[in-house]
């Protein structure tokens, strides 16, 4: 066991001050002490471990559940592919495929945190893509249009009693675009330590201290080669910041409130269990103590005879349920709203009454969000793809070649499928839309292809 390593992926702003950063790399930190704190705070609700608990309060894990259908929402109907003809596009695809396999989980990591960067590396021969979460990213640098286009990544090992940590800093510069390796050794969790040889530990020991990256020709990068999936909603902790904000960054506040509201429910319901109070001379002490919870169903009080001459008396209050219940389903529509979720996703969708008109906004504000989040995620996901195909070229891992990326997100977000059918349907038996429409839509086909589906014959039933 002395030689077993343990990887540690732990939250930065627990280990290092900026200004440690700061001296180890030789570069400016673009992150502030608010945002290191919030990134903290997302993390710990992610995980289900807030501030807040304590042992009088309990967690309903709304964090993880909002990031969780978020997420769901964005990745549900998703579907991307690199066509093109020879072996380039095919290469490429590859790696996406990898990445398109993770990108519902990763994707609710970046919601939750406020963002996640992509980093492709060379592996062997091929390419792979390495998931950097918010807690392990420091941007360096970014750009007139809040593109981060510098950063410091972050990887820690535990080997034996010493830490080790690796700082990989990118950037951009007229000499080209830069990478730099730094090892340090600590024998203590919270600090950086001295340097120490990249070969200390064996996973970093075929890795360059330094080494430069630009185009065949002599010219150099314009963007830089990792990438920086960002939630597009606007920084309330930092407006100067490049970085990305929670989608629960709003509603911190109210997942603790909500938290504590829970717990009184379960206090209510465990200080109104079934009990019979009865009198010390009515039980028999068997030197167990007391009895708790369920097993309190006769407790011993000191109770005398009354003038009914019972020495039991049942303990049956009433629950203040109903009560409680509302002022958590109020809480639970107000995160809704601040997490741009449609009511009814985490609130009691009967519990209230809604007008059509309220549920159709919700469920806009809901497919709003989402689809801004799209848009982010395959803006990403176009400047990852440029990345694989600048490491192809550099590698000649594959032939050149022309490629295209596609992207199909579907609207399942707010749009009843089912309804939207019928509709069409009907449409096709009044005549006014041309069967092949309808197939070419349902399957998602061309209206050529869905020729082929229709049967030869005058009418068409297109019944239940």
């Amino acid at each position: 066991m002395r030689n077993f390593i343990t990887w540690v992926k732990g939250v930065l702003q627990m280990f290092f001050q900026r200004e440690t950063i700061k001296r180890a790399v030789g570069a400016e930190v673009a992150i502030s002490t608010g945002m290191q704190d919030a990134i903290t705070l997302w993390q710990k609700m992610f995980c289900n471990e807030p501030p807040w608990l304590d042992k009088n309060t309990e967690t309903l894990g709304l964090a993880a559940a909002v990031a969780s259908e978020i997420a769901r929402l964005v990745t549900v109907e998703f579907h991307s592919e690199i066509s093109g003809s020879g072996r380039r596009a095919a290469f490429l695809q590859e790696s996406y495929d990898f990445v398109l396999s993770k990108l519902r989980e990763q994707t609710e990591f970046a919601v939750a945190l406020g963002g996640l960067v992509f980093k492709p590396y060379m592996d062997g021969g091929k390419i792979a893509i390495d998931f950097v979460h918010a807690d392990r990213f420091i941007p360096t640098a970014y750009n007139s249009r809040g593109e981060v286009t510098g950063a410091v990544f972050v990887e820690r090992v535990k080997k034996g009693r010493a830490w080790y940590t690796k700082l990989e800093r990118h950037q951009l510069t007229d000499a080209g675009y830069t990478v730099q390796n730094k090892a340090f050794i600590s024998y203590q969790e919270g600090e950086l330590g001295v340097p120490a040889a990249l070969t200390s530990v064996d996973e970093w020991a075929d890795l360059e201290e330094s080494f430069v990256l630009g185009y065949q020709n002599g010219e150099t990068l314009e963007r830089p080669l990792f990438v920086y999936f960002k939630m597009p909603f606007a920084n309330h902790i930092d407006a100067e910041s490049p970085l990305g904000v929670s989608v629960c960054a709003r509603a911190a506040g109210l997942m603790e409130q909500a938290d504590r509201q829970y717990s009184r429910i379960l206090w209510e319901f465990e200080g109104a269990e079934l009990a019979v109070d009865a009198s010390v001379g009515a039980l028999q002490a068997d030197g167990k103590g007391m009895p708790v919870g369920k097993q309190r169903l006769f407790r011993s009080l000191n109770l005398e005879k009354g003038t009914t001459g019972d020495l039991y008396e049942v303990f049956s209050p009433a629950i203040r349920d109903a009560s409680l219940f509302n002022g958590l389903n109020q809480l639970l529509r107000r995160i809704e709203f601040n997490c741009n979720l449609s009511y009814g996703t985490l609130s009691d969708p009967q519990n209230q009454e809604k007008t059509a008109e309220e549920i159709r906004m919700s469920k806009q504000r809901s497919y709003a969000a989402v689809c801004n989040i799209q848009k982010s995620l395959q803006t990403a996901l176009e400047h990852l793809v440029w990345v694989l195909d600048y490491y192809t070229s550099l590698y000649q891992l594959a032939p050149d070649g022309k490629y295209e990326v596609t992207f199909n997100w579907g609207d399942g977000v707010l749009t009843d499928t089912g309804a939207e059918y019928a509709q069409m349907k009907a449409m096709v038996d009044a005549n006014i839309l041309k069967p092949e429409k309808l197939l070419a839509w349902y399957f998602g086909i061309s209206e050529e292809e869905a020729k082929d589906y229709i049967p030869m014959q005058d009418t068409l039933d297109f019944g239940e």
